[in-house]
């Protein structure tokens, strides 16, 4: 669903470029398919299973670790600590992988082999230093952090809620999956604009490259939103909207809730190794 996100390439504005212009996701689909393959909706995939997984260690680690402390320092029924303990872990979470982030990115624009891309990182990382594996770390940030913020906030309401209304102490699988489902849905939305710049940051370097451009086009977050809607208007900025719901709202669904009961589930494990 990544490669939805990404669309043309006009003037200054990089997208996915081979298939031409998307009419809608549908379309997106069968032109990726016809040009490139079924295979390559998966390109990309192992930086992103490489990405996923220390992502996920940190950021939901560190969630509960934050939230127990922050239980422990403020009153139990705190509103704000969701908000706070979200934060703060996608905040650390985004800082390590983003070097990850970028390299997935390089591979969804384009075929490489993995040689290709060693020689394209070492001549980033000689050119302009290592600062510039964290090329869109910025948007990244504005997009994740709030995400982040609104996704917690939402999934602790929603799933109190929907307890209270079945009449539950505790939430069950699909009361978790519902409100994951939800929330993500909800923060999606809202932070899509920093999604879509963040995307054409990181294309820039791919741009430089394969266009020889000594110079790379260096642009602030916001100048490049205005030049976004100066072209295409208020909606250019939510340019993907149906593919990044299709994308985020089941991935948070299935990742809380089989997080939850993960977690659940060797509680209870630990608590009968205690009691024998």
């Amino acid at each position: 669903m990544d490669h939805l996100c990404v669309c043309e390439e006009e003037g200054n504005r990089a997208w996915y470029k081979k298939p031409g212009r998307f009419q809608g996701t549908l379309d997106a689909f069968l032109k990726i398919i016809r040009n490139e393959g079924v295979k390559s909706l998966w390109s990309g995939l192992p930086p992103t299973l490489v990405m996923a997984v220390p992502a996920t260690v940190i950021y939901f680690t560190c969630y509960d670790q934050l939230t127990a402390l922050l239980k422990s320092k403020l009153e139990e029924n705190e509103s704000c600590i969701p908000i706070i303990a979200g934060i703060v872990a996608r905040f650390g979470a985004v800082t390590v992988i983003s070097p990850l982030e970028l390299i997935r990115t390089k591979m969804q624009s384009k075929k490489f082999s993995y040689k290709e891309l060693h020689r394209f990182v070492s001549k980033k990382v000689s050119e302009d230093g290592w600062i510039s594996l964290w090329r869109g770390w910025a948007p990244t940030v504005l997009r994740d952090v709030p995400f982040s913020a609104m996704y917690w906030y939402n999934y602790e309401v929603l799933k109190k809620w929907f307890c209270v209304k079945s009449g539950l102490y505790e939430p069950t699988f699909m009361i978790n999956f519902t409100s994951g489902a939800l929330s993500g849905s909800l923060a999606a939305v809202a932070t899509l604009p920093f999604d879509v710049v963040k995307t054409q940051k990181q294309t820039q370097l791919w741009i430089h490259e394969s266009h020889k451009i000594s110079t790379p086009l260096r642009m602030s977050t916001w100048a490049i939103m205005k030049n976004i809607v100066a072209e295409s208007g208020f909606s250019g900025l939510f340019t993907g909207l149906i593919p990044r719901l299709i994308k985020i709202a089941p991935a948070c669904a299935v990742m809380i809730s089989t997080y939850e009961f993960g977690k659940a589930f060797f509680q209870k494990q630990n608590a009968r190794r205690q009691q024998n």
